[in-house]
């Protein structure tokens, strides 16, 4: 089964991305902040992370740095409610960069697109 981790400080995000993720039939873990995002990613070895950008004490571009640096391959997909973010060079390291909506249908077909 694929496995996507969703980093997001916002709890009713993470809850939303959980239930209508896990209904496409995917398992869905979930951390609520980029503590220990390296191993978390070691020990669960998702196939997919979705990011959120702004968190508190964690920059998803940072973050996202990070995890390009260990592991290249691993598809990672910005999510952030802002759209300013795309323009910044940092972004261009994710494999697509999705704007927060209640309407998930872009962030899983970029989850799909991603795993082909």
């Amino acid at each position: 089964m694929t496995k996507i981790l969703v980093v997001d400080d916002e709890a009713h995000i993470r809850m939303l991305y959980s239930e209508e993720l896990t209904e496409e039939g995917y398992e869905v873990i979930t951390a609520e902040d980029g503590l220990n995002l390296l191993e978390r990613i070691d020990a669960d070895k998702p196939d997919v992370v979705v990011l959120d950008i702004k968190m508190v004490d964690y920059n998803g571009l940072d973050l996202l740095q990070d995890i390009r640096n260990k592991y290249y391959d691993l598809p990672v997909i910005l999510c952030s409610a802002y759209d300013t973010f795309k323009d910044d060079m940092k972004s261009i390291a994710a494999d697509h960069y999705v704007v927060k909506s209640f309407d998930l249908s872009e962030l899983k077909a970029k989850i799909a697109e991603v795993l082909t």
